[in-house]
């Protein structure tokens, strides 16, 4: 055994993977945080790692050899800091000890932007897998393909979600500062996390912080129509850049390598595509996915992966066995006439572009948006305006108002643009849902629940209660 770590917030997609981590490598591990919640609760719990609830300073007695520290609910001043502290244990952040421990002398793919991190990370890992490369991985959330959301890996290549967030209480920088990635995809920028960042100017000083860690052997793959994105690679970028996007490449940037990667499908054919380089067709991706989005998803993942070394044929052949990822329009419950999906959409672009998706291969159907605006942007109705027009490809939208909302979210009932319902009970919420009945004839009803959290159990409670109702 190697030592005792403890890992403070060990329930966070970052800090829970790399306990997983810690576990695989040989030490002991323990850790504590709020609730807990699956996806994260079952990995923890399948690895046997002993997990805490609350941050009593008991906890780290008697003391382990390291405290990992995360930064959910643990500012200064929380007894858990303040005993470390002042016991004089010795701590590190866990984007830190991840970069130190895990990505020191590793080909670290790193995957950053607002929205798609998890997903396209998952791609690039799938695709290395299935190119028989064995990668290391870290990815927030729980990728179908594989049955854990990260591991060690027995070659060089490491894929990591790199998140913007900041470190820790002692550490503001965002995370992916320690990661040192050889290759890097932006997937897009947009303003978010409203907590720490006062405007978007503040994050893209952090992704100009990531571009200084790139070698200039490495590469950057980047949208080519993101004006937010071109701001912080004119600011400075010394690696090569391959595009990613549907206008016709071109050299707007001293390092753009000339490579662009863009897509075309036929009419009608939401579930395949094909794969365009500098417009000549590579092959075609046929599988489960919807929307656009996740097309630009695959081709960010497919230009990672050739740089690391993976032929393009390769890589789309691994995309049409990708199976995604949980809580990203998993569909829960199905019957005749239902369906019921677990989305985890956190901001107005990823709900739009979600529900854009579902609408483009359900045109006829009944869709019902049912959100959380749970994050901290979203909490604080940093981006109420946005929220008014998001829901659009729904046919109606139910507003779930949570202790954390600190506005009134009968402004954006009272302003959206389909028919919208405010609720605050999720057994009553639960009870209407499952009373509906579906409109006669092969119109489906399309329920899209949308959280980054537990949403008070919804997911289980109606599964149960439209299981019932049949």
């Amino acid at each position: 055994m190697l030592g005792h770590l403890y890992f403070l917030g060990i329930g966070g997609t970052l800090m829970g993977s790399l306990a997983l981590l810690a576990k695989d490598m040989g030490f002991q591990v323990s850790g504590s945080d709020g609730k807990i919640y699956p996806p994260m609760s079952d990995l923890l719990a399948a690895a046997d790692i002993t997990i805490h609830e609350g941050f009593s300073p008991e906890q780290l007695d008697p003391a382990p050899d390291l405290v990992v520290v995360g930064n959910a609910n643990l500012p200064r001043g929380s007894d858990a800091i303040e005993y470390v502290l002042n016991a004089g244990l010795p701590y590190t952040s866990g984007a830190q000890w991840l970069g130190d421990t895990f990505l020191q002398d590793r080909w670290v793919i790193a995957v950053a932007g607002t929205h798609g991190k998890t997903t396209t990370a998952s791609m690039v890992a799938w695709i290395l897998e299935h190119a028989g490369m064995a990668p290391g991985y870290l990815i927030g959330g729980a990728p179908a393909n594989f049955s854990a959301s990260a591991r060690l890996g027995d070659t060089p290549f490491f894929v990591v979600e790199a998140d913007e967030y900041d470190t820790s209480y002692f550490d503001r920088r965002s995370k992916f500062v320690h990661y040192r990635p050889r290759t890097v995809v932006l997937n897009n920028l947009e303003y978010d996390h409203a907590d720490i960042f006062p405007d978007l100017a503040a994050i893209q000083s952090q992704f100009h912080l990531l571009m200084r860690t790139i070698p200039n052997q490495g590469l950057v793959v980047a949208p080519s129509d993101s004006e937010a994105i071109s701001e912080v690679l004119n600011e400075g970028c010394w690696t090569p850049i391959s595009r990613v996007g549907q206008r016709a490449g071109k050299r707007v940037h001293p390092q753009d390598s000339g490579e662009q990667w863009s897509f075309s499908s036929e009419k009608g054919a939401q579930d395949r595509f094909t794969v365009l380089l500098n417009d000549e067709p590579q092959g075609e991706v046929e599988w489960p996915l919807l929307g656009e989005h996740n097309k630009a998803n695959a081709l960010n993942a497919i230009a990672a992966a050739r740089h690391a070394g993976v032929p393009t044929e390769v890589a789309i052949e691994a995309l049409c066995s990708f199976r995604g990822v949980k809580r990203r329009m998993e569909v829960i419950y199905q019957d005749d006439g239902t369906v019921v999906y677990d989305d985890f959409a956190h901001h107005p672009t990823a709900i739009r572009t979600t529900l854009q998706g579902l609408r483009a291969q359900n045109s006829q159907d009944e869709i019902v948006a049912i959100i959380e605006p749970r994050t901290h942007t979203m909490s604080l109705g940093s981006l109420r305006n946005e929220l008014t027009t998001c829901c659009a490809a729904a046919d109606r939208v139910i507003w779930f108002r949570g202790e954390n909302i600190k506005w009134d979210l009968h402004e954006i009932a009272e302003q959206c643009v389909v028919p919208a319902q405010i609720v605050d009970n999720v057994d009553k919420l639960v009870q209407q849902l499952a009373g509906e009945k579906p409109d006669a004839g092969n119109r489906k009803r399309h329920l899209v629940i949308m959280s980054n959290g537990a949403f008070g159990g919804i997911y289980q409670e109606l599964a149960e209660a439209l299981e019932k109702r049949n």
